[in-house]
C-alpha cells in the first residue's frame, strides 16, 4: 500500500527532474517543522520546487517577491484605518499562509528581515501593539542566489540560524536536463487542457507526520552522537589531527539550536526511509544541510581554499558513532 509519504517523494521527484536530493531534504525539513534555505544559480528550479510542495497540500500558498524598497507591512501586514467605523483593522500580509516563498531573501532590507525573523521563530506577527498567531503548518521556503551581490543584504547569522537547513543546488546532469527539455516541451503544448493538480493532503496530514517524527525512538548513543557533532564544529582540533588543524580553521562553531536542528531532521529522516527508530546514519546523512549555514570558518581555513562543506564533510567522516 501506498503511504503519504510515499506519494509526496513521487510528486516531487516528478516535478522536480534530477534533483533527488533536493526533494528528499525538503520533506526532511517540512516534517522536521523547520524553514529550509535554497541557495542556488538561477533557473535550477528553486521556485518550482516550492510551488510543487505547496500543490501537494491542500492548504494556502503564497509567493513574496523580495526586493530592496518592501517594508515589513508589505511582509506581515499592518492596521488600516477604516472610514466607516473610525478605527484600525488588521489587514493580514503574505506571511499569514501555511507554506511561504520567500524569493529572493537576500535582497530584503534589515527591517524586513527583521519582521521575518520573528515570523520564523516566534510564529506570531506583530504590528502596532497586537500580536497575531500563523498558521500551525507555516512553512516558509526561502531562495537566494550567491552570483549576484550587488543591490543584497547579506542575511545576518541570527537569521541564518532560524533555517533548519540550507540546501546548495547545482546544475543538473546532461541526461536530466535532457529530461527537463522534454517534460517542458509538453507541457507547453498542453497548457490550455492543464487543470491544477489536486492536493495529496491537507495541512492536518503533515502536522501528523510531524507528530510521529517526533514520537520515533531515539537511543542514548545516537543522541550522544548529535551532540558530539555539534561539539565537533567547536573544537575540530579534538577530531581532526593533520598538520592543517594547526591553525584555528572554524572561527564560529554550531550553537545549541543546531543540536535541535539534528535530532528533529534525523527524526524525519527516519520516517522518510520508512523506519521506527533512528540510525546514526539518519544523522550522517542530514548533518552537512544542517550544519552548513551555522558554522564561520576562519581566515585560515579560507586562505587554504578549505569550503565550510569541506570542512564540515571532514568531521562528519571523523566523530565516531558510539
Amino acid at each position: 500500500m501506498e503511504t503519504l509519504i510515499d506519494r509526496l517523494k513521487d510528486h516531487l521527484n516528478r516535478a522536480i527532474i534530477g534533483q533527488p536530493d533536493l526533494t528528499h531534504e525538503l520533506l526532511v525539513a517540512l516534517i522536521a517543522n523547520g524553514h529550509v534555505l535554497l541557495e542556488g544559480p538561477p533557473g535550477i528550479a528553486k521556485t518550482t520546487a516550492a510551488k510543487a510542495l505547496a500543490n501537494a497540500i491542500d492548504g494556502h500558498f503564497q509567493r513574496i517577491q523580495f526586493t530592496p524598497d518592501l517594508l515589513p507591512g508589505d511582509v506581515t501586514g499592518s492596521d488600516i484605518y477604516q472610514q466607516e467605523t473610525g478605527q484600525f483593522s488588521f489587514i493580514p500580509g503574505p506571511i499569514m499562509n501555511d507554506i511561504v516563498l520567500a524569493d529572493e531573501i537576500n535582497r530584503a532590507p534589515a527591517k524586513v528581515q527583521s519582521a521575518l525573523l520573528e515570523a520564523m521563530g516566534e510564529k506570531q506577527v506583530t504590528v502596532g501593539n497586537n500580536s497575531y498567531a500563523l498558521p500551525a503548518l507555516f512553512f516558509v521556503i526561502a531562495t537566494q542566489n550567491p552570483i549576484e551581490q550587488e543591490g543584497t543584504y547579506p542575511l545576518p547569522e541570527a537569521q541564518l540560524d532560524r533555517f533548519i537547513m540550507k540546501i546548495n543546488l547545482g546544475y543538473p546532469s546532461a541526461e536530466s536536463e535532457l529530461e527537463v527539455l522534454r517534460l517542458v516541451r509538453q507541457q507547453d503544448l498542453h497548457k490550455t487542457q492543464q487543470s491544477k493538480p489536486q492536493p495529496l493532503c491537507k495541512a492536518d496530514d503533515i502536522l501528523d507526520l510531524q507528530q510521529k517524527a517526533l514520537a520515533l525512538y531515539m537511543s542514548e548513543s545516537v543522541e550522544h552522537y548529535i551532540v558530539q557533532l555539534v561539539m565537533a564544529t567547536r573544537h575540530p582540533e579534538r577530531y581532526l589531527d593533520d598538520a592543517t588543524t594547526n591553525s584555528n580553521l572554524i572561527e564560529f562553531g554550531a550553537s545549541p539550536r543546531a543540536t535541535l536542528a539534528l535530532d528533529r531532521c534525523a527524526r524525519a529522516n527516519a520516517l522518510l526511509n520508512g523506519r521506527d527508530f533512528v540510525t546514526p546514519d539518519d544523522v550522517r546523512q542530514i548533518a552537512l544541510p544542517v550544519l552548513r549555514h551555522r558554522v564561520i570558518t576562519s581566515f585560515e581555513a579560507q586562505a587554504s581554499g578549505l569550503s565550510t562543506d569541506d570542512l564540515l564533510s571532514r568531521l562528519i567522516s571523523h566523530v565516531p558513532a558510539l
